[in-house]
């Protein structure tokens, strides 16, 4: 909800915890101090405000600052001042400059895609909270070694800078999960080579009839729509970019690795490109979904940071759980042997149908990497720990019965396996698929009534 700066001046919002305002703001209204008592979260994105001002920390209460759609040349050095901040977000600003003064001491989710950003500073290191880190579409020409001190990274974003390497630390991070690097020099050529190698049919937008709205993601936005081919009109979705540069990434990069994903029984296909759009935009033609698959979850909430939203009671057999968990593996499995990385190994980028069948979706992180490299095996076992959660996920939302206790031990055992801190020991999916698969059949022999 966007408020007003007439509320604000008029004293009616005294008392709130989250405030927004987007009016073109030019200056940081002074009036928002009155409102330092109680307020948690501020968002002045989509203004035009370059600075803030140096007594900020009198919000002593703020925790979350949005400041994104501006026009900031740096990071306002004052942020590293205020108390109880834990997630910042600057997105799309004009940034250059990123100084250890701007990092708050409890910093836990930074966002700064698209702005210009050259380099970090080395005390990055010291922010031991930080879980959430969005850093795609800048100028980044490395990351600071002393960041291999982060240990809680989670999630990482660094697609479409000017890194020449993999930093190597990155694959030592205990609880990384979900990491999305295309688009920097060091993986272009293979992505030009999995667009050469696999063309993909062009759908022109006159031929395209957009409908409702079926879903939206940090790329872009999904719409069923009517595919027009001569006199056959059929169902189709449709992906529309936000832009050049999205939170995972550039489209071309996730094309890349869709197309090079081929054919599986569990992930969502590629039918054609949008071209002739009249705005220019980007845009990608799938199959339309059977409308029984729904969403597995919701994404995560600015308070769970990295961990997904269920809905409330929501639950699941055993049989649900093995079905999806098999069929998911089966597409990493399936994507890794092709030298792809998901990077978005996540509930909301899944659909499901009640009976345990289940869908990938959604290629906006996903990274290709040579199978044969170094780097490889820690590339899949990072991914490895994304598919332990989601495992977590479903086994506490078993509806238990006691003959099925046997089969969620079993499970919970290789979820266990696939977060475990030590990267080396975790499985890789072609071992997780397997054991899910010999679950599955035993519990069907163990259902089969005996004659």
């Amino acid at each position: 909800m966007t408020q007003t700066l007439e509320q604000l001046r008029t004293g009616k919002l005294i008392g709130i915890q989250r405030l927004k305002l987007a009016c073109g703001l030019t200056d940081f209204p002074r009036e928002i101090f009155d409102l330092a008592e109680t307020l948690e979260i501020l968002d002045l994105s989509g203004n035009a405000l370059s600075s803030l001002p140096d007594d900020l920390p009198r919000l002593r209460k703020l925790r979350i600052i949005f400041c994104s759609d501006n026009q900031f040349t740096e990071l306002p050095e004052v942020l590293g001042q205020c108390p109880q901040l834990s997630m910042v977000a600057f997105k799309a600003n004009h940034i250059k400059t990123v100084s250890a003064k701007s990092i708050p001491a409890n910093l836990r989710w930074l966002i700064l895609t698209d702005n210009q950003i050259e380099e970090l500073p080395a005390e990055i290191g010291n922010c031991r909270e930080l879980q959430k880190l969005a850093l795609a579409g800048n100028r980044l020409q490395d990351l600071p070694a002393t960041m291999s001190a982060c240990s809680r990274l989670e999630l990482v974003r660094i697609s479409a800078n000017r890194l020449r390497e993999l930093p190597e630390w990155l694959l030592s991070l205990p609880r990384l999960s979900w990491l999305a690097y295309a688009g920097n020099p060091f993986c272009e050529a293979r992505e030009q080579l999995a667009l050469a190698a696999t063309p993909v049919a062009s759908i022109d937008w006159d031929a395209l009839q957009l409908q409702g709205k079926l879903g939206e993601g940090a790329s872009g936005v999904i719409h069923r729509a009517d595919h027009r081919h001569g006199m056959e009109v059929r169902p189709v979705a449709v992906k529309m970019f936000k832009g050049a540069v999205t939170s995972d990434g550039l489209p071309d990069s996730e094309m890349a690795s869709w197309l090079a994903a081929g054919t599986h029984p569990n992930l969502i296909p590629i039918e054609g490109r949008v071209t002739a759009h009249p705005a220019s935009a980007t845009g990608l033609v799938m199959p339309l979904v059977d409308p029984e698959f729904r969403a597995l979850a919701g994404p995560p909430s600015l308070d769970s940071c990295t961990r997904d939203i269920y809905a409330a009671g929501l639950s699941f057999e055993p049989a649900q759980i093995l079905g999806i968990s098999h069929g998911i593996a089966s597409a990493a499995r399936h994507l890794h042997d092709q030298g792809i990385m998901h990077g978005d190994l996540y509930a909301h980028n899944i659909l499901h149908s009640g009976n345990g069948v289940a869908l990938l979706g959604d290629f906006g992180a996903a990274s290709l990497f040579a199978p044969e490299s170094r780097a490889a095996q820690g590339l899949q076992r990072l991914e490895v720990r994304a598919f332990g959660y989601l495992l977590e996920e479903l086994i506490v939302r078993c509806s238990l019965a006691d003959r099925s206790q046997g089969l969620l031990e079993q499970l919970d055992d290789l979820k266990s396996a696939c977060l475990n801190s030590d990267i080396a020991a975790r499985p890789l999916f072609h071992q997780i698929e397997d054991m899910l698969f010999r679950l599955a059949q035993m519990r069907r022999q163990a259902e089969t009534p005996v004659h």
